[in-house]
């Protein structure tokens, strides 16, 4: 009897217009893990369209908002994040993996169900009266950008601005999206006071390699043109290439400088590649999908620069890698940034001797 030929492997993952994952992999804390098998029936269901996945974004009441942060690698001690995920669908952001901790997935889940912090310029307001709160700049988007296209509807990073300015408090802000325009004005005033900072992410100039990296982020063209707006206006603003990507978009890196420069961009900074916890599956079927080409040249470069592994979470080499691919980007870059004149990306020396305390809200007044 001549054996049943064997089943059709069912695939688990295919690229989303719009979206940077490719999947939906359970976060490393869920005790459920499902897993597809083809019947024989679901073959020809996937053939047809799927139905884009939708953002869905869902107001958390935080009890915090100020994060302290004491990483040796990191340059600011304070940093507040608007939102949990982010809808830029960048994939690789290292800051995928934080949605485990939330039960949802680092995949499809990171870019699409997001959390919005919508009672966070009241809990800042708190956060800055308390007695004895030592001013120092605070971070704004040191994990999911506080730009991202929901923020035109919630204007939670608006708030937080007009909090901080209001008391006078420095900030950075980090970005890659030129939806920051938006908010020249409180910028502006702050950047008189000497509390302000903006950097903007560009790592790369090829729209269409962007386009699949971070699809909901602005063109890099258009993230130069915010560079340009920023710096008119007074606001002190830098360049982040980053990440670099061995094999993918470090072509671009002199090229980059060069034009974010020319914009008004006085410092600069870069990071390699980093790809902890469940990120580096989610790489990986990125790069099958949109690079199968020199997927294998690219990772073989990654864990060239980390030790032989996808990832090395040692605080002395994870943002710049080791080896010699590592010195070589190394070399180019301050290269390129003598070249251009350019500072290093760490903080201005930011005003934060004429913080005022935000006027306490006493909770009886409530009942009035």
């Amino acid at each position: 009897m001549d054996e049943l030929p064997p089943s059709p492997s069912l695939p688990t993952v295919r690229a989303h217009k719009g979206r940077g994952a490719a999947s939906n992999p359970e976060g490393r804390f869920e005790s459920i893990r499902h897993h597809a098998e083809d019947d024989g029936w679901q073959s020809a269901l996937l053939d047809e369209a799927a139905p884009r996945p939708r953002t869905e974004v869902t107001e958390e009441r935080a009890k915090s908002v100020i994060t302290r942060n004491d990483s040796p690698d990191i340059a600011f001690e304070q940093a507040m994040n608007p939102y949990r995920g982010c809808e830029h669908g960048c994939v690789y952001c290292f800051a995928r993996p934080s949605h485990s901790y939330l039960n949802l997935s680092p995949g499809l889940d990171f870019e699409t169900k997001i959390r919005a912090k919508g009672n966070l310029a009241e809990v800042l307001r708190t956060e800055l009266a308390k007695p004895g709160y030592s001013p120092k700049p605070i971070n704004i988007g040191s994990n999911t950008d506080p730009y991202q296209p929901i923020e035109k509807k919630w204007r939670l990073t608006r708030a937080a601005l007009e909090v901080l300015a209001e008391c006078r408090h420095p900030c950075t802000l980090v970005t890659k999206n030129a939806l920051v325009e938006r908010d020249l004005d409180i910028l502006a005033e702050m950047a008189r006071g000497n509390l302000v900072q903006v950097f903007v992410s560009v790592n790369s100039l090829d729209n269409h390699l962007a386009a699949k990296l971070e699809p909901r982020a602005s063109a890099p063209h258009r993230r130069l043109k915010a560079i340009a707006a920023l710096a008119e206006a007074g606001v002190p603003v830098g360049v982040l290439v980053a990440p670099i990507i061995p094999a993918l978009n470090d072509k671009d890196m002199e090229a980059v400088l060069e034009r974010a420069h020319a914009g008004g961009a006085r410092c600069a900074g870069y990071t390699v590649l980093r790809l902890p916890w469940e990120l580096k599956q989610l790489f990986r079927e990125w790069l099958a999908l949109h690079a199968p080409q020199r997927a294998e040249h690219v990772m073989s470069l990654v864990q060239q620069m980390n030790g032989g592994r996808d990832y090395d979470s040692d605080f002395r080499t994870r943002m710049r890698g080791q080896g010699v691919f590592a010195d070589l980007l190394r070399k180019r870059f301050e290269l390129a940034c003598r070249r251009h004149g350019y500072g290093r990306a760490r903080e201005l020396q930011l005003d934060t001797s004429r913080f005022v305390p935000p006027p306490k809200v006493s909770p009886q007044g409530e009942l009035f």
